[in-house]
């Protein structure tokens, strides 16, 4: 919780203000009794309507000055806990999108959108209910028992017994509820990921028939969650009938030990009113703070779960100087024994790469599933860091480079085509803010995205839907491939980025790529060996490691795998030639 003490910093005023304004309400409140006493036993007992009727517009007067100041610190609070939970959420998703694709994937997505969502709500609801209540229940509580005391010391010491009890029992419960509410948040986050992959891949477990399958376990998710949620719930539901209980013990005690006060003349009927008005105010109080430390518990659990997140910091480190002298005859690209193991694996998925690629050269990387193609391109941009050996850009190494200048100079296509609701400008857009129609028009047929393009209502101005639903899967990628183009990168990754085009609309793509780009160092990522069989060099790579590297005819000769992946994808006349 301490970390997430400075966003208080611009709210300190407010801050002071809210909790003030409450105590003063609070006093106001506390006079009430005594007030009430004052009736009883003067304008009651003697009959006096005058007094009682200006006794009745005082407690009005207070009654009227503590619901304004009820107000103000409503008032205050609510512009706390709301700038609060902005700056808060503001941080906390700049600094998600600051941290490494290692510390995202050791995270988890579906928590991270948890505690964006969730847990700052939860947190803002537990600042406000904080300001308002955690200092006026207290005041009011420790108030009574002092107020007690003017009134009669010898039953007032019901108090001093009473406190102690009740403290015991509230903050006993509250330290057993505070890691019981952590595991439900956790508890929280697999739901919220057994959903998010249903909604994302609701056309595939339609298409195998696992609806049943998934029910069952999301059954089981919220399952677990509702059993959580009821135990920790029935743990703080102990504290209303204990409270309860004491209470009334204790008024019954006030009742019996006021009577005899009573018969000696020492107290009259009013301060036996005002004791009772007194432990009922405690009562109240208290029932009010058990429900705040319930509500304080939740929002202490999600603040260390979000604390967790803001004192992470990226494993990545980059350099805020620019890169001015880069050695103009050294490659483009070159790997140094590169490797990387990823977090938590118990083996390297890519190990002892070394390849010079020269500018203007196109490199395609082949191999069977899980050989580590995708990682050996995702180094360069430092998505992820080679954990062995170095990466090196115009003879720099890329951890030198600032990360807005290493951006620059790459543009990258990834796997999975992703597109933003927006219309396809906006898309666009995104690889060079301040394309002109001319810079966009060449990306689109370069991408051989020219045509569908055109055909569309409105032309580069047609909106996609959420995920881009209203375009085919060839159509995103094309998209997503002039996405990268329109920033004319110094080297372009195409990451699998051809999977959903046919044959005839890959080579016319990179046939444009070769003549259209000026210089541009391609590297293609693909299962198909006839994407790449024309690439400068290809690179075969098997569990990790570089079993082959050379033009498509030398590897045919040389290299086994190649020859493997190329026979299975109906390609035995190459095999033989």
């Amino acid at each position: 919780m301490k970390t997430l003490m400075r966003y208080f910093n611009n709210y300190k005023i407010k801050a002071v203000l809210a909790p003030l304004f409450k105590m003063l309400e609070a006093s106001f409140e506390l006079l009430i009794p005594l007030v009430m006493a004052a009736i009883i036993d003067n304008g009651i007992k003697n009959n006096d309507k005058p007094y009682i009727y200006k006794m009745a517009a005082l407690m009005i007067v207070l009654g009227l000055v503590g619901l304004l100041c009820s107000i103000t610190a409503q008032y205050f609070s609510a512009k706390t806990a709301m700038g609060f939970g902005k700056e808060l959420r503001y941080d906390l998703f700049r600094h998600i999108e600051s941290l490494s694709y290692s510390e995202i994937d050791r995270f988890g997505s579906s928590t991270l959108i948890t505690r964006m969502t969730s847990d700052v709500n939860q947190i803002q609801t537990g600042v406000n209910m904080f300001l308002r209540l955690f200092m006026r229940s207290p005041f009011i509580v420790f108030g009574a028992t002092i107020m007690a005391f003017t009134v009669d010391v010898h039953t007032a010491k019901v108090f001093l017994i009473t406190l102690p009890v009740l403290i015991l029992i509230v903050f006993g419960i509250m330290f057993i509820s505070i890691p019981l509410y952590k595991r439900v948040q956790e508890r929280l986050d697999k739901v919220l990921l057994k959903t998010r992959e249903n909604l994302s891949g609701v056309r595939v477990i339609r298409a195998f028939n696992q609806e049943q399958q998934e029910m069952s376990e999301f059954h089981d998710a919220t399952n677990a969650l509702t059993k959580g949620q009821l135990f920790v719930g029935k743990v703080s539901s102990f504290l209303n009938p204990l409270t309860y209980a004491v209470i009334n013990l204790s008024i019954a005690a006030i009742i019996w030990k006021s009577s005899n006060q009573v018969d000696l003349g020492i107290l009259q009927q009013g301060g036996v009113y005002a004791l009772v008005n007194y432990m009922s105010q405690i009562l109240i109080e208290l029932v009010k703070l058990a429900n705040l430390i319930i509500t304080e518990t939740k929002a202490v659990a999600c603040a260390n779960r979000i604390a967790l997140i803001l004192n992470t910091n990226s494993s990545q480190v980059y350099e805020t100087t620019p890169v001015e002298e880069t050695k103009l005859d050294a490659p483009k690209v070159e790997f140094r024994h590169a490797g990387l193991t990823y977090n938590q694996a118990k083996e390297s998925s890519v190990e002892g790469v070394d390849l010079k690629v020269m500018r203007g050269e196109t490199i395609g990387i082949i191999g069977g599933t899980g050989s580590g193609k995708s990682t050996l391109v995702n180094m360069i941009p430092r998505f992820y860091d080679c954990t062995e050996g170095e990466i090196l850009i115009d003879g720099v190494d890329v951890k030198k480079y600032p990360k807005k200048q290493l951006n620059d100079k790459i543009g990258i296509v990834p796997q999975k085509a992703v597109l933003f609701s927006g219309t396809i400008e906006d898309n666009i857009r995104w690889g060079k803010s301040d394309a002109t129609k001319e810079e966009i028009d060449l990306a689109l047929e370069i991408a051989q995205a020219k045509e569908f393009v055109d055909s569309k209502e409105g032309g580069i101005s047609f909106r996609l839907n959420q995920g881009a639903k209203n375009l085919s899967g060839g159509q995103k990628q094309r998209l997503t491939i002039a996405r990268a183009l329109v920033k004319r990168p110094e080297i372009l990754i195409l990451d699998d980025s051809s999977s959903a085009l046919d044959y005839a609309t890959d080579a016319a793509l990179r046939k444009a790529i070769a003549d259209k780009t000026d210089h541009t160092t391609v590297f293609i990522v693909s299962q198909r060996a006839s994407s790449i069989m024309y690439a400068d060099q290809i690179i075969v790579l098997d569990d990790g490691k570089v079993v082959g590297v050379g033009t498509h005819d030398i590897l045919l000769k040389t290299c086994e795998v190649y020859k493997e992946i190329c026979a299975s994808q109906n390609r035995e006349e190459e095999t033989y030639a």
